[in-house]
C-alpha cells in the first residue's frame, strides 16, 4: 500500500520536472532552436492546431529557422502566430514554399528578463512537486490504521527524501537554463 502512494507520487512528481523543462526549453536563449516554437498554436481553419502539426520546424543557423508548412494555404496563419508571439521579436518572411525567420540579438536586459521567467516556472515546478508531496503525506495518513504508524513515520521521511531529489533535477534545470541565457 505504501508502495502504491510511492509510485504515484514518484510518477507525478517526474511529470512536474518534465513540464518544467518543456517551459524552460520555450524560453529563447541566443540560439535559434525549434523548441522555441513547440508550443505555438496557429489558427488553422478556425480551429487552434500546433504547429508542428502543420509545419516542419529546421534550424537554417544559429540565429534563424525555416519552417516548411505542410499546406501552403497555412502559410499567412503560420507567420500571424509568430508575429503575435510574446518575448520572441521575431519578425517572419516567407518566399512562397518556407517561412524564413530569423531571431534578433539578446540584449543583456532581455537576457535578465529570460531569467526570471524562468526562474518563476522553476519556483512553479516546486510548487507542484510540494504539492504532491502533500497529497502523498495525506494518502500516507489514511493509512495509519492499517499498516502502523511507525511504517507511516518511516515513509513521510522517505517521502521527504523523493521530494528532495525531485525538486534538486528541477534547481539543476534551471541552473542549466540560467547559463545558456547569460551566455553571450
Amino acid at each position: 500500500m505504501i508502495e502504491e502512494v510511492f509510485v504515484d507520487v514518484k510518477d507525478r512528481m517526474t511529470r512536474a520536472v518534465e513540464s518544467a523543462k518543456d517551459g524552460f526549453a520555450t524560453v529563447r536563449t541566443g540560439r535559434a532552436t525549434p523548441a522555441l516554437l513547440q508550443n505555438l498554436q496557429v489558427d488553422y481553419y478556425g480551429t487552434p492546431t500546433p504547429l508542428p502539426q502543420l509545419a516542419s520546424v529546421q534550424n537554417q543557423d544559429a540565429r534563424s529557422l525555416i519552417i516548411t508548412p505542410y499546406d501552403k494555404g497555412a502559410m499567412k496563419d503560420i507567420e500571424q502566430a509568430i508575429r503575435d508571439m510574446p518575448n520572441l521579436g521575431a519578425n517572419p518572411s516567407n518566399d512562397g514554399t518556407v517561412i524564413r525567420m530569423s531571431l534578433p540579438d539578446l540584449t543583456e536586459e532581455r537576457r535578465k528578463e529570460f531569467v526570471k521567467l524562468v526562474k518563476n516556472r522553476a519556483e512553479d515546478a516546486r510548487v507542484a512537486i510540494r504539492n504532491v508531496r502533500r497529497a502523498g503525506k495525506d494518502d500516507l495518513d489514511s493509512l495509519k490504521s492499517e499498516v502502523g504508524e511507525d511504517d507511516v513515520a518511516r515513509a513521510e521521511k522517505e517521502l521527504e527524501v523523493i521530494t528532495k531529489q525531485f525538486i534538486d533535477q528541477v534547481d539543476e534545470a534551471f541552473k542549466r537554463k540560467e547559463a545558456e541565457l547569460l551566455e553571450v
